[in-house]
């Protein structure tokens, strides 16, 4: 995390995005007390459809009527 003033900030504009490449993170401070922090914008993560997550899980070997009604009986 860096630390700049106000003033760096405002000289430096055209930089703080190759600045937020280096760092993760940067606090801008006025008389030395944090008044912003900037950060990079991470990419969102896309959601999986269905059909992927469907075809991701492994199959069952019985079919989910019989689990059921073993369990049932078995009461």
């Amino acid at each position: 995390m860096k630390t700049i003033s106000v003033r760096e900030a405002r000289q430096a504009l055209s930089h703080l995005g190759s600045l937020l490449n280096k760092e993760d993170e940067v606090v801008i401070t006025r008389h030395g007390k944090p008044v912003a922090r900037l950060a990079r914008i991470r990419p969102r993560k896309s959601i999986p459809s269905h059909r992927t997550l469907r075809e991701s899980m492994p199959k069952m070997r019985e079919g989910s009527e019989t689990l059921i009604r073993e369990d049932r009986d078995a009461r």
